[in-house]
């Protein structure tokens, strides 16, 4: 593995290229990515060099990485050491100041997963933080907690039920997780099963880490759930247990060397995959998009603002994105104008989906940076202009994003979907198939090259090219940094006014 990791001592290099262009007066090589017809901006330019045979390519490599690794790109396997070292050679090559910051994540290894009630038995997903069951499990009688518009989501769905010492099957949706098991664990239940109200892979994370677990729970299908449905009232024994290994791992941070590096666009995308998943769609896609933007960028472009491209890995956790933002002080942060995320650009059954800067479609109340509508608005403005029609979607807790939001960096990105289903109002907007997840492999071995959607994706580099060009010449309307001409022709009339007062000698 070919890596570069930040030492704990010293400067990074990007340290020292801040500190270098800075004293340049944000100035630099002009090489690299520039506008080369006449009244074409770099977005234009860059919209129009990154073509889908070139991000496909990148796939091709990333399906060949997992193939060799076991048919995963996990972050701690040689199919995402393999994937790192692509991604940073091709940038190194491309001129990039280049970094594999080394972080360390809580791998989480599953010694037992099994409910068994009467003769079934089915393998539950644990749900990420959940606490363990003794050895052998917790026995007691299954009770199927009623169904209603938010089932299990209210202390009221679970009166009159004798849960005390029983398991507990709840139906997904309507609340969180952490909610579900609380209400269940209140009630008296050893331990919560919840099963999937949609088909797709059974997988979650409880909000609020370790300590908000009261139970221990697992995740089911939906036709897993159907078979115990029809099992309640048997004695059941619920074996979940894992255990954490500290598992070292890398992200890879790229920057350009011109463009002011105290106002850097900084654009990112999970590199890595689930566990024994190539994660192609999930989200190869993203990083390959990323990546032939960066390429056709080049590293040394005509920019007002310098780029900083971010690859993560450890995703699911958010230990990746965290622990670069956990190594930055406040300055750092102050220099990074804005986070925009991509992920899941090629899914099957795909829809259009602008994270919602400005809460106008409610999908996440909750306050947001200044900057983020301006960002949807770029994006919207893009596949306006298209004739594409968008929906807004949420700052989903499962990925890197948030973070970036939490500390108030103005972010904001495109989505395909994922395991939630289509309906039959969005078929009729994007087409696919009404009433089937948006990607019927999600988190399955299937999310391979062959299950690439790839209008879609092509669709989406582009809208990613559009932003990052956009931005890297002014970032205005984020946070009223004015681009680099601009600032020039107000220094020289300022120097001119200057002048002209002047006290004669």
């Amino acid at each position: 593995m070919r890596l570069n990791p930040l030492r704990s001592t010293g400067r990074s290099a990007l340290a020292i290229l801040a500190v270098t262009v800075a004293m340049l007066g944000g100035t630099g090589p002009v090489a690299g990515a520039a506008p080369e017809q006449s009244g074409e901006t770099l977005a234009d330019t860059l919209v129009r060099k990154v073509s889908l045979d070139r991000v496909n390519r990148h796939l091709i490599a990333f399906q060949r990485f997992a193939d060799r690794a076991g048919g995963t790109r996990a972050a701690y396997t040689g199919g995402y050491r393999d994937s790192l070292d692509y991604v940073a050679d091709k940038l190194r090559e491309a001129g990039f100041v280049v970094e594999t910051p080394e972080f360390t994540f809580d791998r989480r290894v599953t010694d037992a997963a099994s409910v068994v009630a009467g003769g079934t038995s089915i393998e539950p997903f644990p749900i990420i933080h959940t606490i363990s069951t003794p050895a052998g499990g917790v026995t007691g009688r299954l009770v199927h907690v009623p169904v209603d518009a938010n089932p299990g989501c209210d202390a009221a769905d679970y009166a009159g039920l004798d849960l005390t010492g029983g398991i507990a099957l709840i139906k997904r949706g309507g609340c969180t997780f952490t909610q579900k098991q609380a209400l269940a664990a209140d009630a008296g239940a050893l331990a919560a099963v919840i099963y999937n109200q949609l088909e797709g892979p059974p997988r979650g994370i409880l909000a609020g880490g370790p300590t908000a677990s009261r139970i221990p729970t697992g995740l089911v299908t939906m036709a897993d759930g159907a078979a115990l449905v029809a099992l309640a009232g048997t004695t059941t024994t619920v074996d979940i247990r894992t255990h954490i290994v500290p598992t070292v791992s890398h992200n890879l941070i790229a920057q350009t060397r011109t463009g002011r590096a105290d106002n850097v666009v900084l654009a990112g995308a999970q590199l890595d995959s689930e566990d024994d998943v190539p994660g192609i769609n999930d989200n190869a896609t993203g990083a390959a998009a990323l990546l032939e933007v960066a390429l056709k960028l080049g590293g040394s472009p005509r920019t007002s603002n310098a780029v900083r491209f971010a690859f993560w890995g450890a995703e699911w956790t958010q230990s990746g994105s965290r622990a670069y933002l956990d190594s930055l002080d406040f300055e750092a942060k102050l220099d990074i104008s804005m986070y925009l995320h991509f992920d899941m650009l090629g899914s099957l059954n795909a829809g259009h989906f602008v994270y919602d800067g400005d809460d106008s479609d409610r999908v996440a109340p909750g306050p947001r940076p200044y900057g983020c509508a301006q960002i949807e608005k770029t994006f919207l403005d893009f596949y306006s202009a298209r004739g594409i029609p968008t929906e807004g979607t949420n700052y989903d807790a499962n990925t890197d994003h948030p973070g970036f939001v939490a500390v108030g960096i103005p972010t904001g990105g495109i989505y395909g979907g994922s395991f939630t289903y289509k309906s039959a109002t969005q078929a009729a907007k994007w087409g696919g198939q009404a009433g089937a997840a948006f990607d019927p492999n999600h988190q399955t071995s299937k999310d391979n090259l062959g299950n690439v959607n790839p209008a879609f994706l092509d669709r989406n580099a582009d809208a990613i090219a559009y932003a990052i060009g956009n931005y890297a010449t002014s970032t205005e309307d984020v946070n009223g940094v004015p681009p680099r001409a601009q600032r020039a022709a107000a220094q020289r009339m300022a120097k001119s006014a200057t002048q002209e007062i002047a006290p004669a000698m």
